[in-house]
Parts: structure tokens; C-alpha cells; sequence
């Protein structure tokens, strides 16, 4: 019943993008992580983080995706799939709305609705402030900042931020239980910023309820990794 309403909210979200009116056509793919991570646990880990957009000025439609797959076993530790609308609400900020499915494996699939903004906040630091809404709502903030050491060379902290508003035990999260993921890539762009590859470090660590809940099903919290991996723009 859950994959009926996303495939009507998704339905709708295209309907609506098709009947925007007519505006020329932008297009594009962009990987801000497509990389092998190598922790301090052991385990290797290939994730990707994509974004794919077509529309207009005035709105796009993004297929977002980001997945963890374990080294090894091949499992999807962590799918994530989002289709999203998004339209300008003020000159460096666009809003949200979509539907968003969470579906890894060995765990029940998750399906959200999306409400949040998009843009570029003051310091040139690009933000994404989400709300998914569900019997398991979470809140996710995400900001990176490109800073320029060279022309092509690059250096790249981001953050990212989720806070669970409700338990959702099958996933290890407890109400007000923070998970932050920090990172710091160097990248290189090789042909203009189509292909850069990188290198980096990648911390993530859970707080309080969830915290908790991790230790309790013998994960370990607080994992630091190296990252080898390239971003991608077409």
C-alpha cells in the first residue's frame, strides 16, 4: 500500500513538472561522491551520492540517489532514493517537496515524504534543510563548502546532520538521537570539473538513544575511514 502512494505522489510530481510552462530545457548529472572507503573497522564500503536534474529555471525535477555497499557481500547497507521538485522561493534559496525511499537490505523499506529548502547560504556554503515526514520521520541537514587552493585544485569539508523525530528501532534510531557524518576531501580537477578525483577522510558517530541502540546490537559508533573515490559532472 506504502509503494502505491509514492508511485501517486510520484506520478503527480511529474504531471505537475510537465504541465510548468514551456521554458528551454537544462539537464545535468552530478556526483558529489562516488568513492571506496577504507575504515578503521575493517570493512570496505563503496558509496555513491548523485543528483540527476532536468527542468527549468523556474522548476526542476531531481532524481537524488545515495547508497553503502559493503565490500564483500555486495549488500546495500544503506538505498536511498528520492524524486524531488524543486523551485526558486528567494534569490539563493529553492523549496522542496518530493517523496523519498529508503530500501537497504536486510531491513524494512522506508517510504517519506520531502519538505525542505536548497541553496547557497552567505560564506558561499551550499546547504540542504530536509524534513522527511512518516510513522518515522527524521530531519536531515547537510552543508559543503569548495574552497579553492588552486584553479583546479580543491579542498571540501562538508557536514551532515540527522536527527530522528520519532524511534524507528529497526534502524537503530532513537527520537532526538543525532548521527553526524563529517568529512574533508582534497579533489583534483583533471578535465575542468567533469572528472575529479579525490582524497579524503570521512568521520560518522551517533549520539544519545541511538547511540545506545548501536552499541546494544554490537556496531561499533564513532567510525573514521579514508576515502578514494571521484566526483563526476555532466
Amino acid at each position: 500500500m506504502q509503494s502505491l502512494k509514492i508511485a501517486g505522489v510520484a506520478s503527480l510530481l511529474i504531471s505537475t513538472f510537465s504541465a510548468a510552462h514551456a521554458e528551454p530545457l537544462i539537464y545535468g548529472f552530478q556526483a558529489e561522491q562516488f568513492e571506496y572507503r577504507s575504515g578503521d573497522n575493517d570493512e570496505g564500503v563503496f558509496v555513491w551520492d548523485f543528483d540527476f536534474v532536468i527542468g527549468t529555471d523556474e522548476l526542476k525535477f531531481v532524481w537524488r540517489s545515495e547508497a553503502e555497499i559493503l565490500e564483500g557481500s555486495g549488500d546495500f547497507e544503506g538505498l536511498e532514493n528520492q524524486l524531488r521538485l524543486q523551485f526558486p522561493i528567494s534569490t539563493f534559496f529553492d523549496g522542496v517537496v518530493g517523496v523519498q525511499a529508503s530500501t537497504p537490505d536486510g531491513l524494512p523499506d522506508r517510504y517519506n515524504a520531502v519538505l525542505g529548502l536548497k541553496g547557497l547560504a552567505p560564506g558561499f556554503l551550499e546547504v540542504d534543510a530536509d524534513f522527511y515526514l512518516s510513522d518515522h520521520s527524521f530531519f536531515r541537514f547537510e552543508a559543503e563548502y569548495e574552497g579553492l587552493i588552486t584553479n583546479r585544485l580543491i579542498l571540501t569539508p562538508s557536514i551532515e546532520v540527522t536527527v530522528p523525530l520519532e524511534d524507528d528501532l529497526a534502524y537503530d534510531q532513537a527520537s532526538g538521537g543525532a548521527t553526524i557524518e563529517a568529512g574533508l576531501r582534497l579533489s583534483y580537477d583533471l578535465v575542468d570539473r567533469s572528472f575529479s578525483p579525490y582524497i579524503g577522510i570521512n568521520y560518522e558517530k551517533s549520539f544519545g538513544g541511538t547511540a545506545d541502540l548501536i552499541r546494544a546490537s554490537g556496531e561499533e559508533n564513532g567510525v573514521t575511514s579514508i576515502v578514494f573515490g571521484t566526483r563526476l559532472m555532466f
